[in-house]
């Protein structure tokens, strides 16, 4: 074999490129230029949004597994909540029809009972909205001001009340506004009559450090009154209609050297806050009047005798 055809390259295994050491350089130095041209050019952004393009089938696919078992036991809640309050809906529904049914059973007992008594029905009363101006400024007393006076209709008397009770009575009326006495005031004062008891009484105003309690005087000592008791209005004055909330008991003070009890009152409708109010009219515009008396029988006995 001729010399000069014979192949004097070295094999593969022996043969020996660029150092390692040049190697890492170069690989370095090519990471660096790449998170630097990546930083400041965004060479790779449209690699990283291929690549999650074509990986978001396979998540969505991986992940479905996930969301089965979690639907399913958020179903399953779901109806066990929907069973129970379903449950309780059936429950209260029950509950309301017969509340229903013995409502209208007392009603129509009432009107036998009317119709038997031969009672004339409840005087229907009259009202009309009004809105709270503003507090008067005297600190010795507690009225309001409303928007509406005479030309609206308000009457001297009439009271005032809100969705929660009384608040009080139209003390003075103008053409434009009236003047509205709270409850709580220290010259105020409202018959009574005691829910549980159905006694009667007079709730005065004015008597808590704070301007906002009322009073039950004249009561015995010995009196059935208990803390918590609700007392309503009475209807005996003419002005005020039966049967609307006033105050609750919230001291029953029995003291041994006096012979009446001390009883402290919480209104029920507080005026704070309160914006829009209802003034009712007086009982006694509604009331049929009173017939004059007969001369004849003012007279004396022996008078009458002697013109007979």
């Amino acid at each position: 074999m001729p010399l000069g055809t014979i192949d004097r390259t070295p094999p593969p295994f022996f043969r020996q490129g660029p150092s390692a050491l040049t190697k890492l350089a170069v690989f370095s130095a090519l990471a660096v230029f790449l998170m630097a041209a990546d930083s400041r050019l965004k060479l790779t952004q449209p690699i990283r949004a291929a690549m999650a393009t074509a990986l978001m089938p396979v998540q969505r696919a991986l992940l479905v597994p996930v969301d089965l078992v979690q639907g399913g036991g958020e179903y399953a809640k779901g109806l066990h909540a929907a069973i129970a309050g379903e449950r309780d809906a059936r429950a209260a529904l029950v509950a309301q029809a017969e509340r229903a049914a013995r409502v209208e059973q007392l009603a129509r007992e009432n009107a036998r009972l009317r119709a038997l008594l031969d009672l004339r029905a409840g005087l229907g009363v009259r009202s009309r909205a009004a809105e709270v101006l503003y507090e008067a400024a005297d600190p010795y007393s507690r009225k309001v001001f409303l928007d509406s006076g005479s030309t609206q209709g308000i009457a001297l008397g009439s009271p005032v009340i809100n969705d929660t009770g009384v608040l009080g009575q139209v003390t003075r009326v103008y053409p434009l506004s009236s003047e509205v006495t709270l409850l709580a005031d220290k010259d105020s004062a409202i018959p009574v009559l005691n829910q549980r008891t159905q006694q009667r009484s007079a709730a005065f105003g004015g008597v808590a450090a704070d301007g906002d309690g009322m009073e039950l005087r004249f009561m015995a000592g010995n009196a059935d009154v208990q803390l918590g008791d609700q007392l309503i209005t009475s209807g005996v004055d003419g002005v005020y209609p039966p049967g609307l909330a006033v105050a609750k008991v919230t001291k029953v003070d029995r003291r041994v050297e006096s012979g009446f009890a001390r009883i402290a009152l919480q209104p029920t409708a507080s005026v704070d806050g309160v914006r829009h109010v209802l003034v009712l009219e007086p009982l006694h515009v509604q009331m049929p009047a009173r017939p004059e008396p007969d001369p004849e029988s003012t007279k004396p006995a022996r008078q009458r005798g002697a013109k007979r």
